[in-house]
């Protein structure tokens, strides 16, 4: 694929992030291959992680096209760049066309980027996984790289403000290929969620603990945090949804009122 826009984008990011001092902490990148096709299979706490996650796969000198919801691509300014970086729009309404475009980038030789948890976890634990990741792998015949983001929620995640302060640690670790062959989705699934677990775990482990005392709100409940735990999580997700369908009924109904 030509890429016109992506390594110029890269270059500016790269010089945006030491403006604020940002510290990079990477681990297992070893595990993205150099050559050939490759998915990786992040967790999402987030609205950067995208951003970021191409961290996992600057050490071999790949591009990651990264799955990403189809608003993104309906915007404006963010629309024309994603696509110019050709990662892959994702309608959640229908995602076969998604899916078959990231099996074909695939076989070409790229590395794509997913989400399986599809939304950015509050409880910044490892929500329950969507089976797309372990699927497309198998269809595609590539390898299914766990990778685990940590501390870019302290800049811009739900429900709390932005804070682009100075002299914060992203870090970006990656874990040991996953093949999965499709005999077993469920299964398969399962064994992606507990390698993301504890990578999750060894991740929060090393970050430097000055920057995560006991009590910060990034940090998961059960390691010492205030973050709310997967079932109170879980709970916001539902509110969050029933408040947007609740929005979209009421724009609805005054269309037909203007009518």
């Amino acid at each position: 694929m030509r890429d016109l826009t992506y390594p110029p984008i890269i270059a500016t990011c790269k010089v945006l992030f030491r403006g604020l001092g940002l510290r990079f902490q990477l681990a297992g990148t070893e595990n993205v291959p150099r050559t050939g096709g490759a998915l990786v299979a992040f967790n999402h706490v987030s609205y950067l992680d995208f951003i970021f996650g191409g961290y996992a796969a600057q050490p071999s000198g790949r591009l990651i096209r990264f799955m990403a919801k189809r608003e993104t691509f309906d915007h404006p300014v963010s629309g024309p760049l994603m696509r110019s970086m050709h990662h892959i729009s994702v309608d959640r309404a229908e995602g076969a066309g998604s899916m078959m475009k990231a099996i074909d980038y695939l076989r070409r030789g790229e590395v794509v980027g997913i989400f399986p948890e599809a939304t950015i976890s509050r409880s910044f634990e490892i929500k329950e996984l969507k089976s797309g990741a372990t699927r497309i792998a198998a269809e595609a015949g590539v390898p299914l790289v766990p990778a685990v983001l940590w501390g870019t929620q302290r800049m811009m995640t739900k429900d709390h403000p932005r804070d682009f302060s100075r002299n914060k640690t992203i870090a970006v670790h990656v874990g040991a290929p996953l093949h999965p062959t499709g005999e077993d989705p469920v299964a398969e699934t399962t064994a992606l969620h507990d390698a993301l677990a504890t990578l999750l775990d060894e991740t929060v482990a090393a970050y430097p603990p000055e920057e995560q005392p006991a009590g910060s709100w990034w940090l998961p409940a059960r390691l010492g945090g205030s973050a709310p735990t997967l079932d109170a999580a879980a709970e916001l997700d539902r509110n969050e949804l029933r408040r947007r369908a609740a929005e979209r009924a009421a724009k609805r109904g005054g269309r037909r009122t203007s009518t």
